[in-house]
């Protein structure tokens, strides 16, 4: 585990970074220790360059990223410490998963690199097909073999953009214990995702990116406090829409009702307590509800929210 008083195992401090007039991160700040990140996000907001800067494959434009107290930029000996799976396919079809892993191995110069090899490809249950060449693997396999890879000379810090994709729930549950227990061994592990669920599932710590900029930061049970307690919008359609505003007014939950056609534009900052109490009402008014759905609860609406707190 993390020794008391230890520096922290990532730092960023003012970093930016942009292509040409596009900025892509800006200005974020933050510190990581031992345990598991969550870099959470909709797609496009900045958090592959993030992860990238990260891992020292991209100079920030201004500010600086330090892993394990050194420069992240023009450091290759950090290396030895950091593990890599990008989002895209990077491996060579015309290789075996056997071949794949052994290569990262020889190339960190590992003294046992076959033992090694062995070791990753059991820790991501692909044992059966490292014999096969990774063109033919499915999405999921794929996922699992740059896993493995990543993971051969037992990093300190593990950086992983999009681990889950292509991933079944079994194989899923399976990396989502694997990093859990490496995280309980004292590694640093940030992973991105633009699914709440999985981060929620994971992750002890979030930082929320969108358009660049850092949203949120912290302990994800308050985040997603922030989250669900935001103003909300559902649209209402039942079988007498003045009778039921009239009676959604006089909620609590409830801070505005709009009558839009043949529908109901109802507006609550208070999710669970409108969502359960609205039935109640409806049967009191004597009203049918036809259907009734949230408008706003896109992944980009709740983090352009967060954004504008």
């Amino acid at each position: 585990m993390t020794e008391p008083g230890a520096p922290p195992a990532i730092e960023c401090d003012h970093v930016s970074r942009w292509y040409g007039n596009i900025v892509a991160v800006n200005d974020i700040s933050f510190s990581l220790r031992a345990g598991i990140t969550g870099l959470l996000g909709p797609n496009g907001a900045g958090k592959s360059t993030m992860l990238h800067m990260l891992a020292g494959f991209l100079q920030p434009s201004a500010g600086a990223v330090r892993v394990l107290g050194q420069p992240a930029w023009g450091n290759p000996e950090m290396y030895r410490q950091v593990g890599l799976v990008p989002e895209r396919e990077a491996v060579y079809p015309f290789l075996t998963g056997y071949e794949f892993v052994l290569d990262s191995a020889r190339l960190h110069h590992l003294p046992d690199p076959e033992d090694a090899t062995l070791r990753a490809i059991r820790m991501v249950e692909l044992e059966d097909a490292m014999g096969r060449a990774t063109g033919g693997y499915s999405k999921g396999m794929k996922q699992r073999i740059k896993i493995a890879a990543a993971l051969v000379h037992e990093p300190t810090v593990l950086l992983l953009d999009e681990p889950f994709n292509g991933a079944d729930p079994r194989q899923r549950l399976h990396l989502m214990s694997l990093l859990r227990e490496m995280a309980a061994a004292g590694k640093t592990i940030v992973f991105s995702s633009h699914i709440l669920e999985e981060v929620e599932r994971l992750a002890e710590e979030v930082l929320v990116i969108v358009s660049g900029r850092l949203a949120a930061s912290g302990d994800f049970r308050e985040i997603r406090r922030l989250m669900t307690d935001r103003p909300h919008t559902f649209t209402v359609r039942a079988s007498d829409n003045r009778r039921l505003a009239a009676s959604l007014v006089a909620d609590p939950s409830v801070y505005g009702v709009e009558l839009q056609g043949s529908e109901l534009q109802v507006r609550t900052s208070e999710f669970a307590a409108f969502t359960m109490a609205v039935a109640g009402v409806a049967r009191r008014s004597g009203v049918t509800i036809f259907e009734m759905r949230p408008t706003d609860e896109s992944l980009e609406s709740v983090f352009s929210y967060l954004v504008k707190r």
